[in-house]
């Protein structure tokens, strides 16, 4: 019998992220493409070697359109919970922020780093910011439905730059939305993916 996947609830409003991601942008974001890569998911691994494996399984290893959806359903897990309307700072603090220095040297190098990593980006896909076994941070680049998992490392924050992630608000502003996407984040849930290995056992 198949792990049968169900959609991450959100944890606010769909109208909650406005004006950065609009009630709009959500509806059709998480309601329609995240709810499609779900149902396929589900009956693609039917009867496969991935029936009763978890999604931070299958989005690490399966290849082709099992992996292709199962990354796409962690992704955008990812994406969707790591927002808030109402952010208790701008920027990271305590172990994240000392990784954050660490690795790039200040906050605003890695914000730089990561906005040019996703506005870069040729076509559809995704910018990480990832953790290794030892906690270094760095700045990956990923087409289509790739995570960090596939590369033996930890992610810890995301930027969909698929299309449907912002041209209903954004048009082909790609630069805008990314600029306003650091203003919503919830640094308490991406520092709790750099410290807690474990976390991704709930996706």
């Amino acid at each position: 019998m198949s792990t049968d996947f169900v959609m991450q609830k959100l944890r606010y409003d769909e109208d909650a992220l406005a004006p950065v991601i609009s009630a709009e942008t959500i509806s059709f974001h998480y309601g329609k493409h995240l709810q499609t890569y779900v149902n396929n998911l589900n009956k693609l691994i039917e009867g496969t070697e991935f029936a009763e494996s978890s999604l931070v399984e299958i989005a690490a290893k399966a290849q082709g359109a099992i992996g292709n959806n199962a990354g796409q359903v962690l992704n955008h897990n990812l994406y969707f919970e790591q927002f808030t309307p109402h952010p208790k700072c701008s920027e990271p603090k305590g172990n994240l922020a000392e990784a954050i220095q660490k690795s790039f040297g200040s906050f605003a190098e890695m914000k730089q780093k990561m906005n040019a990593a996703a506005t870069s980006l040729f076509g559809s896909g995704w910018a990480w910011l990832c953790a290794d076994a030892e906690d270094k941070l760095s700045i990956m680049q990923m087409a289509n439905a790739d995570n960090p998992l596939r590369r033996g490392s930890r992610p810890i924050l995301t930027f969909d730059v698929w299309e449907h992630a912002y041209y209903l608000d954004y048009q082909n502003r790609r630069a805008d939305y990314l600029s306003a996407l650091w203003s919503i984040i919830d640094w308490d849930v991406v520092e709790g993916r750099l410290v807690c290995h474990n976390v991704f056992q709930d996706f």
